[in-house]
């Protein structure tokens, strides 16, 4: 019986196996920090395989660097042994619910849901903090424990000190935001599906190096839109030189050549120049250009019309071909005008399925911070608990354009989980299934705020309330419609991993040490099924039934898939009746056996009722 790793996959080794497939040539072995012999790259003969002219040394080339990148990227690459603990008290719909939310540092929690949802992500949508000289959270010491980040998380160290006062005198203003942005954005990629998109709202502060980083991460040629979001109606009397109304929204795909066309749902408006003054069968239509925008010489051609009428090109030609002006003629959708004195095209409203984004959004239909702010207030009793919101309306037209109805959409710096009573809203409306995924940093509330005098002592408590609230409201507001919304929401926590560090490296302990209990005294059952899940690969919101065999507690998960017993003494009996179910995956402790003879015949058992079931123990 194979034994879990409990921790995530290790991108560098992926990272030297895909190119050990591409280029043989190029692996070589080295001795790592322990002495031990392990496979590399030699990164002097993968130069030379990727040129074509011999490599002699560093030359100048086109690059975007700042202090710390390797150490950025090196972060998105290293494995972790966290885990998310489920918290039942804090959800809602724990049971049933396909929505998460997610406490914790969101790289950690990234590379933990990239075991789970690698490809699966529709859209992406953050509003990272802006790199405007005030403080902001991260931390990306690992050598500190998920325990002591989570105490740390409140901003301050022992000393009172801040975790990041990143002020424009720092001297690394813009290396401590990019050192923490790039290696989230990195990890982010892997879990957005082939078709999937991204939207980062940022303002002008860090936009250019933003869109540096992305065109490196995503590529260039995957790039949309950089969306200008007028976020104010208000001209701001104080600001300097210009009062700036709008923020960016870069917009980039995994895979261009995979996706879909963008499409806004049509609106009046956007219909009013549609009419059908001459009863055409079609319905309604609106004429369209018919001349050429730049010059060709071979569309400057005469048209002859049906009195003999000779109608000249436009300076710079027709927009088509002689022949293809004949086909679209012959099939009505080029008619001449009454007097024969030029033609017309017509653009039928039955041939357009939606209307094609523009990359400037301003409007009741893409909110405003103002709006935002009201919204939070009429949800949390008046009270303004979260500064400077977005509006639910502008992260439900992005969605509008890039998901489906069953999309799962991922918001890693959640804040007041504007995303989420996005998701919920739009389902609401259009009766879809679409998932929502929140991650936040529980960051500590000021002392002096509104909302920490209403009772929320981190913005994790914002969120989750919000969620509860904004659930409810849609559901009052159409109760005939929102019977099967989903509005619940599971709640975990990343934590340190479930094993004492003996599990993980047993070199550095005694004998005595490795024949004590190897998961740590203050975790649950349940916290064990949960990192057995990320190992596994099984979606976080997956269906949980617990359940009993044979006087014996039993996990299963998504209807058979995975069945996992935890309890101790576990006999013969309860182990015949799991292997009768036929899971993919069994999974128990390593003390779990309640003697020998148990242990010896656990292999014949599931040979003999399934021997296909991957068995694993912990």
């Amino acid at each position: 019986m194979d034994k879990l790793k409990m921790q995530t996959t290790n991108v560098v080794d992926e990272n030297i196996k895909r190119i050990g497939e591409m280029f043989p040539n190029c692996l070589t072995e080295r001795l790592n920090a322990e002495g031990r012999p392990e496979i590399a790259i030699d990164f002097d003969q993968l130069r030379q395989e990727l040129s074509k002219d011999i490599v002699e040394g560093q030359e100048e080339r086109y690059m975007f660097t700042w202090p710390d990148k390797r150490n950025a990227i090196r972060l998105a690459n290293a494995p972790t042994t966290d885990t998310l603990r489920p918290c039942r008290e804090e959800s809602v719909n724990f049971d049933t619910t396909q929505n998460l939310y997610i406490e914790g540092d969101n790289l950690q929690v990234l590379k933990l849901l990239r075991e789970n949802y690698l490809g699966k992500v529709k859209m992406i949508y953050i509003d990272p903090p802006y790199n405007t000289g005030n403080d902001f959270v991260y931390n990306d010491d690992f050598s500190q424990s998920a325990g002591e980040y989570m105490h740390n998380s409140g901003q301050e160290d022992e000393e009172g000190n801040r975790l990041v006062a990143n002020t424009e005198s720092n001297g690394r203003f813009h290396t401590d935001w990019l050192n923490m942005i790039y290696p989230r954005l990195k990890v982010a990629k892997d879990l957005l599906s082939e078709d999937g998109v991204i939207f980062i709202s940022i303002d002008d502060n860090e936009e250019e190096n933003l869109r540096k980083i992305c065109n490196e991460i995503y590529g260039e040629h995957n790039f949309l839109a950089d969306i200008i979001w007028k976020h104010t109606q208000q001209s701001k009397n104080d600001e300097l030189h210009f009062s700036r109304q709008y923020n960016h929204t870069l917009c980039f795909c995994k895979r261009i050549e995979k996706l879909h066309r963008f499409y806004f749902s049509r609106t009046e408006e956007d219909n009013k120049n549609y009419s059908n003054p001459d009863n055409d069968p079609k319905g309604l239509w609106r004429s369209g250009d018919v001349r050429s925008p730049n010059f060709r010489k071979t569309l400057c051609f005469d048209i002859i019309a049906p009195n003999g009428n000779i109608i000249k090109a436009p300076d710079n030609g027709w927009r088509w071909s002689e022949d293809s002006i004949k086909e679209k003629i012959s099939s009505g959708e080029i008619v001449f005008k009454k007097d024969y004195s030029g033609i017309i095209r017509k653009i039928y409203l039955c041939d357009q399925e939606g209307r094609t984004p523009e990359n400037l959004w301003e409007g009741v239909r893409f909110g405003t911070t103002r709006t935002a702010a009201a919204v939070i207030k009429s949800l949390f009793d008046n009270k303004q608990v979260f500064d400077t919101p977005k509006p639910h309306e502008l992260v439900m037209r992005m969605m509008e354009i890039a998901t489906i109805e069953d999309s799962i959409i991922l918001d890693f710096f959640s804040g007041s989980a504007t995303t989420a009573h996005a998701v919920m809203q739009l389902n609401a409306e259009d009766g879809g299934k679409r998932k929502f995924i929140m991650v936040q940093l529980p960051e500590a509330t000021d002392e002096k705020s509104e909302a920490y005098k209403a009772g929320y002592k981190n913005i994790c408590e914002i969120g989750k309330e919000r969620i509860r609230r904004a659930g409810k409201k849609i559901k009052e507001e159409s109760p005939l419609t929102t019977q099967d919304l989903d509005t619940g929401f599971r709640v975990l926590k990343l934590d340190s991993s479930n094993m004492q560090d003996v599990y993980y490296t047993p070199a550095e302990f005694n004998d005595r040490d490795l024949f004590e209990e190897n998961i740590k005294s203050d975790r649950t059952d349940e916290d064990l099924l949960f990192q057995s899940m990320i190992e596994l690969g099984i979606e976080l919101s997956a269906k949980i039934v617990k359940t009993e065999i044979a006087g014996k507690t039993v996990w299963n998960v998504s209807d058979g898939y995975l069945l996992a017993c935890f309890d101790e003494e576990v006999n013969e009996t309860t182990i015949t009746e799991v292997a009768k179910l036929k899971p993919s995956y069994f999974i128990m402790r390593d003390s779990s056996l309640a003697n020998d003879n148990v242990a010896d015949n656990f292999e014949q058992i599931f040979d003999y009722y399934s021997k296909d079931t991957f068995r694993r123990i912990i």
